[in-house]
């Protein structure tokens, strides 16, 4: 036999082998392989996944939807899991997972590392990531170049802050096959133009403005938008203007959906804005574990027995 055909057959011998070794494996112990053990542990959703033009549809049939945020592979395998419509990879998580004061900070390859950890625990629901800061602002090929890269990275859609300015590439985009996600009022990329965080649309003029741009973003091709931080009369008023969803997050219970920074509702931190609800104490929890480990190991209660190898 040549060398050739020899290291062929080998090369299958060990793919089998392999193979073998992992369909025996998947009922014991893998005290190694962390991926494998949350991928095996991961289970489909009980939903059918969301397409861009199922999010009007859902509004005209009055179904509210429900988003949150997400950063990581693990977090991602627990939503798929949850009865949650969709999920957002934010630059908020130039906050939340990388401690910076704004979300000025995220760039377009840090939102594709993530964007791509999330998708890989996310099979089951629609997963929206957003533009950073100025990847809109650099021209269309230069725009289309950054949402491609997040579509590539395992994205169904791009979200994107504003409308001036936005419209153009935003077409462009919807145009070329990749679905986009207005998000009017409070934009953070925007925080040094606004001089922080602050409620939109308390003005008639600005309440006008929104709604004019709600309506723009539509005619644009978005397939649905995000109204963070604005008077629920206004919020009720842009969703009025247009057929695609209003997703609020501070925007009252009168519009299409709602969207929450995941760390912020499960109680993460202390920091609780007027329109977030805990709906556990997470901090409390994972701070009793904490101690209960660190006693575990002063006190040699752990390991037990039954956590320790012995042979």
């Amino acid at each position: 036999m040549s060398p050739f055909f020899l290291y062929k057959a080998l090369s299958f011998y060990i793919l089998v082998v392999t193979a073998a070794i992992f369909v025996e494996e998947t009922d014991r112990e893998h005290p190694c392989d962390r991926s494998l053990i949350f991928r095996l542990d991961q289970k489909a959703g009980t939903m059918t996944k969301l397409s861009p033009a199922d999010f009007p549809k859902r509004k005209s049939e009055k179904s509210i939807i429900s988003m949150v945020t997400c950063y990581d592979y693990t977090m991602a395998c627990l939503i798929n899991q949850s009865n949650v419509d969709c999920v957002l990879v934010g630059d908020s998580l130039a906050n939340v997972m990388h401690g910076e004061e704004t979300t000025i900070p995220a760039t377009v390859d840090l939102m594709a590392l993530h964007t791509r950890a999330v998708h890989r625990g996310l099979p089951d629901k629609f997963l929206v990531s957003d533009m950073p800061f100025l990847s809109t602002r650099l021209g269309i090929e230069r725009g289309t170049e950054a949402a491609g890269k997040l579509i590539a990275a395992g994205a169904d859609s791009v979200k994107i802050e504003g409308a001036d300015g936005n419209l153009e590439l935003i077409s462009h985009l919807v145009e070329s096959g990749i679905p986009v996600m207005g998000h009017l009022g409070l934009t953070p990329q925007f925080y040094h133009a606004m001089g922080g965080y602050k409620v939109q649309g308390r003005t008639e003029e600005a309440k006008e403005k929104l709604v004019k741009d709600a309506i723009a973003l539509e005619k644009a091709g978005c397939f649905a938008l995000v109204a963070e931080c604005i008077p629920a009369n206004v919020a009720e008023e842009m969703s009025k203007a247009v057929s695609i969803p209003v997703i609020g997050i501070g925007g009252g219970a009168n519009v299409d959906g709602q969207v929450l920074v995941l760390h912020d509702m499960l109680g993460f931190s202390k920091f609780k804005p007027k329109f977030v609800r805990h709906f556990i104490e997470g901090a409390e929890l994972v701070t009793k574990a904490l101690n209960e480990y660190d006693e575990g190991c002063k006190n040699k209660t752990f390991p037990s027995a039954e956590e320790t190898f012995t042979k």
